[in-house]
């Protein structure tokens, strides 16, 4: 078959300057996520457009950009012809100019994205849910790892994490804040029935839990929370002794709620701290109170290189916790898992 047709049914090759090419699949993906799916250590983060950890060049092509203004890149990205994989579509045959991670940072289980069904929802504090959804065949996910839900009635994606481990049922599960104003957390949270479809994508996401003989720490601010599970649960599961300590920031009473899953998690291996930053009757509560990275330096320091470290939080305390362990106390890189969500 020759012409026009014929070349409409040739499949796209993106093609990475001095390196790998790939076909997307038959999903519309962008090019971030078709590059996963290929099996590709590309460069990402958030994914969702915020962090900028997913630029790139391109080089031959043309791409259709689905967020022009999203945050992630600089005006100066904009001026040296940077642009977004993750907010990147190609239309065609592409050359691309990125610098891909090594076998450490290749997909640990490949996405994949399905319909799933809202089978449960309830209420943990004032103002988070946890989600449960049955997905019809799960790709599996490592502990820590999040995956993208769109919304019906939102425009695009959310970044979620997983709060359970992957048993093979096909029920991943969600803590999910409502953020004032926001359309998709909204949905999730309050107007999205139980029995409803939701397009789920994943799992993503570097801050899966390693091997390691080293005991762990885990932070987790608000919502954090439930990546944290996932990996305090993922260690409890080893057939080894590795301990957790966790740190829970939360911001005052009406935010209890959220730890009763955390606090029924506690024993032999694993200690829970609840830090409240801005508790209402400060008399009357007899927990640790401030900063949750200030309470992980109380309790632990000098010793905090002997730790694996894990955290999910707002971008502040993460940058703390950076500030904290690498700057501070010199804890080196490779201990220190987290995924950017701005």
């Amino acid at each position: 078959m020759n012409g026009p047709t014929a070349a409409l049914l040739q499949p796209t090759r993106i093609e990475i300057d001095n390196g790998p090419s790939f076909q997307p699949g038959p999903q519309e993906d962008t090019l971030l996520r078709a590059a996963l799916r290929a099996g590709l250590a590309f460069p990402y983060e958030c994914s969702v457009g915020g962090c900028g950890a997913c630029r790139f060049e391109l080089l031959e092509g043309v791409v259709q950009t689905l967020w022009e203004g999203a945050p992630g890149l600089s005006e100066r990205d904009r001026k040296r012809g940077k642009r977004l994989a993750c907010q990147s579509r190609v239309q065609g045959d592409a050359r691309i100019r990125v610098r891909l991670g090594g076998e450490a940072e290749q997909p640990a289980v490949a996405p994949q994205r399905v319909t799933a069904t809202l089978s449960e929802r309830r209420a943990i504090s004032d103002d988070m849910v946890e989600l449960r959804l049955a997905l019809p065949c799960s790709p599996g996910f490592q502990a820590g790892q999040y995956a993208l839900l769109y919304p019906p009635g939102a425009q695009g994606a959310r970044a979620y994490s997983m709060s359970n481990l992957d048993d093979g049922s096909g029920e991943w599960h969600f803590i999910v804040r409502r953020t004032p104003g926001g359309r998709g957390s909204a949905v999730m949270c309050a107007e999205l029935p139980v029995g409803a479809k939701v397009d789920v994508d994943g799992p993503y996401g570097h801050a899966w839990l390693r091997p390691s003989s080293r005991d762990v720490v885990c932070v987790a601010g608000g919502s954090g929370l439930g990546p944290m599970l996932s990996i305090a649960r993922g260690v409890l599961a080893e057939p080894g002794a590795r301990r957790v300590h966790f740190f829970l920031g939360l911001r005052h009473e009406g935010d209890l709620g959220a730890a009763d899953q955390l606090l029924a998690l506690t024993g032999e291996r694993l200690s829970a701290t609840v830090v409240l930053s801005s508790p209402a009757s400060p008399s009357a509560w007899a927990g640790a109170t401030g900063f949750v990275h200030a309470e992980v330096e109380r309790q632990l320091a000098p010793d905090l290189g002997h730790y694996d470290h894990y955290m999910a939080g707002p971008p502040p305390m993460i940058e703390a916790m950076q500030d904290l362990l690498m700057a501070r106390h010199e804890v080196p890189f490779g201990q220190i898992r987290f995924d950017r969500f701005v």
